[in-house]
Formats: structure tokens, sequence, C-alpha cells
């Protein structure tokens, strides 16, 4: 009974400091958040800040990280992420990829998207990988001057429940390439990205018939259920809402019911 009465007392004593907020001081918040996610998207290249990211190394793998931007992809970088998407993604989505796929193709050219593209490399100088990337090239032509795609992530900045997140849309690796940590080291990229961004948190969509990319995500990365996913609101969906957050306010307006 105490631990009831002490929850609702601090229940009212949330709602009263909410009322207390004036329209002012409402507004002064979204635009303080809306300026947050103008900076970061203005900062075209992320390597800038996180240079020991461009290369990744490990077993047999070595691969060279470039980024670019939605509106900026030639034909064949196109034509290479529909391929992988469809050869990743079909199975999960089941009977709805053919209007899931047509959603993405849209998605992806737009001037909101933000790409890492990772290329293999073999018996190339780093020195010389280092000079493409410093062209300032937006698009992710030439590929055969940096070696062959093998994955790519498309990520936004975006505003959900009225918090600054970076929304990773896609995290596509070719089958060849998986289980050797790239994945991770592109999970742990996007998050530096994140937080340099002053994002409050990494927002990503799973499809709950993909067991491996669920296990990855909730049990390597510790990626939560957030409020925002459908299964929190009583909703029957093919799909699972994960967060991870780097503040209080996130915490509490994304996480939902899980460790906090």
């Amino acid at each position: 009974m105490e631990i009831e009465k002490s929850a609702e007392s601090n229940n009212k004593s949330k709602n009263n400091r909410d009322k207390k907020m004036t329209r002012k001081e409402i507004l002064e918040k979204k635009k303080k958040v809306q300026e947050i996610i103008r900076a970061a998207v203005s900062q075209k290249d992320p390597f800038s800040s996180f240079p020991t990211f461009r290369h990744y190394k490990k077993k047999d793998l070595s691969v060279y990280l470039d980024s670019g931007c939605g509106d900026c992809l030639s034909s064949p970088v196109k034509q290479y992420i529909q391929n992988l998407l469809k050869v990743n993604m079909e199975a999960s989505y089941g009977t709805e990829w053919p209007v899931e796929e047509k959603v993405k193709r849209r998605e992806m050219v737009s001037s909101e998207a933000r790409y890492i593209f990772v290329y293999e490399i073999s018996n190339v100088d780093a020195n010389i990988m280092l000079k493409l990337s410093k062209k300032g090239r937006c698009n992710a032509d030439g590929m055969d001057d940096k070696g062959h795609l093998v994955a790519f992530v498309h990520y936004r900045f975006t505003i959900e429940e009225e918090i600054p997140v970076l929304y990773v849309y896609e995290l596509q690796l070719e089958h060849r390439v998986q289980g050797k940590g790239l994945g991770k080291f592109l999970m742990v990229l996007l998050e530096l990205i994140a937080q340099k961004s002053n994002m409050s948190a990494v927002v990503l969509t799973v499809q709950k018939a993909n067991m491996i990319a669920m296990n990855f995500y909730r049990n390597k990365l510790r990626y939560l259920i957030s409020t925002m996913s459908p299964s929190q609101m009583g909703l029957q969906t093919n799909y699972e809402l994960l967060c991870k957050s780097f503040d209080y306010e996130a915490k509490a307006g994304l996480q939902g019911g899980e460790d906090k």
C-alpha cells in the first residue's frame, strides 16, 4: 500500500511539473531540439571526428569505410543497396516484402539519408585510400578505385517523442563478411556519431522473425525495447523498436519498462 501511495505521489508530482511548463518553455525546447538536428545534419563527414574508424581489419577481412548521402548515390550503388536488402530482408518480411521494398527504395534516396559504405580492399596502399576519402565526394561512385562494396549503413538524425535521436534505418552486411565483428564495429561508430552530434539515443527497428539480428542488438549490444514499440502499446506487429539511451530524458521517455 505504501509503495502504491509513493508511486501515485510521484506521478502527481511529475504531472504538476509538466503543467508548470509554459508555452514559451515548450517552444524553446522544440527550437533547441531542432537546432541540434540541423547541426547534426550539417556535418557531412562523420569520419572527421573518428578517423581511426576509416579502416577495419580482422582475420581475413580488410575494409575501408566512407560516408555518403541519399540524394547523391550513383546508379551502381543504388542497385547494390536494393540487391543486398532483398537478399538479407525478404525472408524476414515474408509476404510484406513487395510493399516494404518500395518503401525502402524511396527512403534510400532521401536527402535526409546518411550512409556509411564499407569497401573490401586487398593489396591497396592505405595512403591511397586516405587520399580518396579527402576528395569530398558526397556520392559513393568509383567502386573500382575504392574496392568492392560489402556492407552499408543507412541512418538519419530525427526527433522521436521530442527527443533528438540517431535512427538506424539499415545495417546490412553481405553474408560472407558477417561474424567477423564488422557489425558491432559499425554500431559502435554510430553510437559515437550520435553522442558527438548531441543525440540522446540510438533507435532502430528489428523484425521479430530475424532472430539473429534480435539477438545481436538485444544480447550483444544491450539495446532495450522502446516505449514506442507497438508491443508496449498492446499492438501485434512483426517488429520491435529498440533503443539505447545516453541521458536521463531519453531513458525516461524511450526505454520503456526495462532496466533504466
